[in-house]
């Protein structure tokens, strides 16, 4: 598996994945919907946009193997009059193309990027109100997801990655190309968006924080780490036909997790406690019942089986993968300062 193709290498987790591969001596390929500035040794093919018409044949020539992360992501709030049609066509429709092209192509192995949503939202709701302490200690194997577990997805993204899913198996079965899917939960790093930013925007300003009574569970997985995984899925004959989660080893609160952003920063966290319960009812009244549920219920993984039969092991810890999203946050901080004045 020398020759590998990347879609969405312009991404968030595409760029360090297209970098990590090009560091260790592999042949890229990079597909992106626009030609952009990539590394040198990079070949990059424009493809445009993903669907059941793309034509990946250029991007395809001479590929062992494909690294799939290009799709149509999870949003807050869908302003698309059928979400799921629109999550379809490019998640499910797209990859099929993707795929069937692939096989046709020679191509040996493709790793589809899913989601643990395809698991569901949350392994429990008993804690998400107690208070109590913040730091969650061992990874004990109740309340936790595993590839073995019926699929349970909630929204339009996670029906979609599962629809995909299954689409590939049957491919795989039909046209005989190796499937390898993984399912990250929160992914975090330099670069990263959404809530992970909007917190530690927070904790950066001092902006004090509710948050001391979560003493919830969570898994989250490092950018690096997760460039490591796709990696070895990738190449490691005994990972194909496989579905693997990974994670960074430490499931952690959100009070704790706070606490460990607020450390990278360098600042003290302002974190204080309010009944949980409370704001589970002031946030219902506003309609952000669901960021309730993300800040204090619990989401942890198992990653056991890729750790088994692959050997791979997270490169770096949670405290790394924090400094390292800290240290860019900063960066791109100071960076806007000069030049807002």
């Amino acid at each position: 598996m020398s020759r590998l193709l990347v879609t969405g290498a312009g991404g968030f987790v595409g760029r360090p994945l297209c970098e990590e591969l090009l560091h260790r001596g592999y042949q890229v390929k990079a597909a992106v919907r626009a030609l952009g500035r990539f590394p040198a040794g990079m070949e990059s093919v424009a493809v445009g946009a993903i669907d059941g018409g793309t034509d990946w044949s250029a991007a395809l020539s001479g590929v062992d193997a494909v690294i799939h992360l290009a799709a149509r992501v999870h949003v807050m709030k869908d302003s698309a009059a059928d979400p799921l049609a629109e999550f379809l066509k490019v998640n499910l429709h797209g990859t099929e193309n993707l795929a069937i092209q692939a096989a046709q192509a020679g191509v040996k192995r493709l790793v589809y990027v899913s989601s643990v949503k395809v698991n569901g939202e949350s392994t429990s709701a008993s804690d998400t109100l107690s208070p109590g302490p913040s730091l969650v200690s061992g990874r004990g194997e109740q309340n936790i997801f595993t590839e073995s577990d019926n699929p349970n997805p909630h929204d339009p993204y996670g029906v979609s990655k599962w629809q995909t899913e299954q689409a590939l198996r049957r491919i795989a079965q039909e046209a005989g190309l190796e499937i390898v899917i993984v399912r990250p939960p929160l992914v975090y790093g330099p670069g990263v968006k959404g809530n992970f930013v909007s917190l530690m925007a927070a904790i950066a300003r001092g902006i004090p924080l509710p948050l001391a009574g979560a003493r919830n569970a969570r898994s989250l997985v490092y950018v690096g780490n997760l460039v490591d995984a796709l990696i070895a899925c990738a190449t490691h004959p005994a990972a194909a036909g496989q579905t693997y989660l990974v994670s960074d080893g430490e499931d952690v609160s959100t009070a704790r997790l706070v606490e460990k952003i607020a450390s990278a920063l360098g600042r003290n966290s302002r974190s204080f406690y309010f009944p949980p319960g409370l704001l589970r009812a002031a946030a219902s009244l506003l309609g952000r019942a669901g960021q309730m549920d993300r800040l204090f219920g619990s989401l942890r993984v198992s990653d056991n089986k890729i750790r088994e039969e692959l050997g791979w092991q997270p490169r770096y810890s949670l405290e790394d993968g924090l400094r390292a999203t800290a240290d860019w946050y900063q960066t791109q901080r100071n960076g806007y300062n000069r030049g807002s004045s």
